[in-house]
């Protein structure tokens, strides 16, 4: 294979901007699908994806153009798949960055050119969407050559829905990004840059050939784990899958090798050769760190095993995602996960009910506190409930994050106000092409977990965007709100809070359980307390008899004897009865904060 002719890349861009139909028109072009089979996201394999609009998994296909061959590795656009992007920049020499010309560089398109910078891609722009009437080209140009460094003076004009100047896009690809470089004589190095589990297959991890040759039958060791398989199966997708008997360096394709444990294998680990090893791995991908933690609770709690299961293969695809398990007086066994955020958490879910078929509970998302005890010692706390007594707290440290939000002017004022609220702290404000400016601000991340992008959308009426990065810990005036009901304390809906806000909380979950409870048989408190201090009840009173409807006349004292027994009868009833939970009512408390 001559590796002159291979072209190894990637498609990026913010949420929306078309590089899903980019990816479609290039498949079309190329002849990778027939027009009969051809859809519309055609490398959203997943319902989910479809039915939202976004991709969520990166995805790889092998493409014929001429006599070159095209590995294009489709990636996901919004923020909370970072990680996604980052391992498909890793096995690509160039990268498509697709901006759209009506909206211009978004905060999310500077992350990810970052992020290919940091691989040393070859990246083109590409401005996507020039036949809408509100395409500002010339603008969105100076936009990237002033935010992002880039030249475009030779960058393609297209629209990827109607297919107009595509073919420019193919030959920018050709004569921009750089072949592969690498030697089949080499040993055998090939990085790991996702997986799946197959039924039939086993785990199948998705590899890009570095250097030297892998052949089925061959026996092959990963070079992280130390574990050795034979190779089953090789090949490549286009989209269908081909199989094939080798691949070699440069190339991009798919691997099984009989592997049955998700444990086995590591995303970012490398693949060698059994017998003649390589000197070293590649470089691995720098692991993100989740920033939303929430635990997963089957209704049905004798299918956590099934619960265990699916996380396992979910995992497998998905290595972002973190979890270890746990146990919750309310809800019995359960996983605690980590997120890279809402929508990360959202679709794990979504993944979990349809995929799987698990009706499951989510509870309240925390993020990691460091707490630092009297004694030194530093905790990690990633559930309040397994927050320490406070008489042996020191002091408590919240992430806080860098917030970047891109907005036209006429919005500026209201979100300056809705960040206030949210304890922001103004850093800078820098003024970007189109009468839109940027917004830097220090927020703690716990504070814009809940509702703070509904509402960015709602004061700027869909225009916002916005983007955060970790900064470090800080200490906090926090403090930890516990929920009773009927004097019990449920962990799964305890939170940490600053101490500003903490009764304003508390007041909102016990009037919204007081709504969501279904009366009982006895009267219910609903009670926010912080240590043994009270700050917020409500009462669910109890279902009513009326016991004296068949005592008609007689004795006014027959009558007072039976209210007496009804009342000492919901007294005992309320001593040793426990309070039926709706199992979506940890859903429609979060959706209501």
């Amino acid at each position: 294979m001559d590796k002159s002719k291979i072209r190894n890349f990637s498609i990026i861009a913010h949420i929306d901007h078309g590089k899903s139909t980019l990816s479609d028109r290039i498949i079309e072009i190329t002849n990778g699908i027939s027009k009969r089979e051809m859809k519309d996201q055609i490398l959203d394999s997943m319902d989910l994806e479809r039915e939202r609009g976004i991709t969520i998994k990166l995805n790889a296909v092998q493409l014929i153009w001429k006599d070159y061959i095209f590995h294009l590795i489709d990636t996901p656009g919004h923020i909370d798949f970072t990680y996604e992007v980052s391992r498909s920049l890793a096995a690509c020499e160039g990268a498509l960055l697709v901006v759209d010309a009506t909206q211009g560089v978004q905060a999310q398109t500077l992350t990810n050119v970052f992020l290919a910078l940091e691989n040393d891609l070859e990246i083109i722009p590409v401005i996507n969407k020039v036949d809408l009437p509100g395409a500002n080209v010339e603008g969105v140009k100076k936009e990237i050559s002033e935010l992002v460094g880039l030249s475009t003076d030779t960058a393609p004009c297209i629209s990827a829905k109607t297919g107009l100047n595509i073919e420019a896009v193919i030959d920018a690809i050709i004569n921009r990004i750089p072949a592969p470089t690498g030697s089949n004589d080499e040993p055998l190095q090939a990085l790991i840059f996702d997986s799946y589990y197959d039924k039939y297959k086993g785990v199948v991890c998705l590899i890009r050939i570095k250097n030297g040759v892998i052949k089925t039958n061959q026996s092959i060791k990963f070079m992280n784990s130390g574990k050795t398989f034979n190779v089953v199966e090789l090949g490549v997708r286009t989209p269908k899958v081909i199989n094939k008997d080798t691949l070699e360096s440069g190339e991009v394709g798919w691997l099984a090798a009989n592997i049955k444990s998700a444990k086995d294998i590591w995303v970012g680990d490398t693949i060698t050769d059994a017998h003649h090893p390589a000197a070293k791995p590649l470089p691995g991908y720098k692991k993100i760190t989740p920033m939303v933690f929430s635990g997963i609770y089957p209704v049905d709690n004798a299918e956590f095993p099934e619960l265990k299961d699916a996380m396992e293969k979910i995992n497998l695809s998905d290595s972002s995602l973190s979890y270890e398990f746990e146990n919750s007086g309310a809800l019995g066994n359960g996983i605690r996960c980590g997120f890279l955020g809402l929508l990360h958490m959202e679709i794990i879910k979504e993944r979990i009910e349809r995929e799987y078929n698990i009706p499951i509970i989510l509870t309240s998302p925390c993020v990691k506190y460091e707490v630092v005890m009297t004694n030194g010692e530093v905790k990690i706390i990633e559930n309040p409930a397994l927050l320490p007594d406070r008489t042996f707290i020191k002091e408590i440290q919240e992430p806080w994050v860098k917030l970047t939000i891109i907005t036209p002017e006429r919005f500026m004022g209201e979100i300056m106000k809705l960040i206030t609220g949210y304890r922001g702290s103004f850093i800078k404000m820098n003024y970007v092409e189109g009468k839109r400016y940027e917004l830097i601000y220090d927020i703690p991340l716990g504070e814009i977990l809940y509702t703070f992008f509904d509402q960015l959308k709602t004061v700027s009426q869909g225009y916002a965007t916005m983007e955060y990065e970790i900064t470090g810990n800080i200490k906090g005036n926090l403090v930890k709100v516990d929920i009773l009901l009927n004097g019990e304390k449920v962990d799964a809906f305890s939170f940490i809070s600053h101490v500003d806000f903490a009764s304003v909380k508390g007041r909102r979950i016990v009037e919204k359980l007081k709504e969501f409870i279904p009366r009982q048989q006895f009267e219910v408190p609903v009670q926010a307390v912080i240590g043994g201090k009270v700050i917020a009840r409500e009462t669910i009173k109890s279902m009513g008899k009326n016991v004296l409807a068949k005592c008609y006349g007689g004795d006014k004292t027959r009558q007072m004897k039976l209210l007496e027994a009804q009342k000492e009868g919901k007294k005992r009833l309320k001593a040793i009865g426990k309070v039926s939970l709706p199992n979506d009512i940890f859903i429609k408390i979060l959706k209501s904060k």
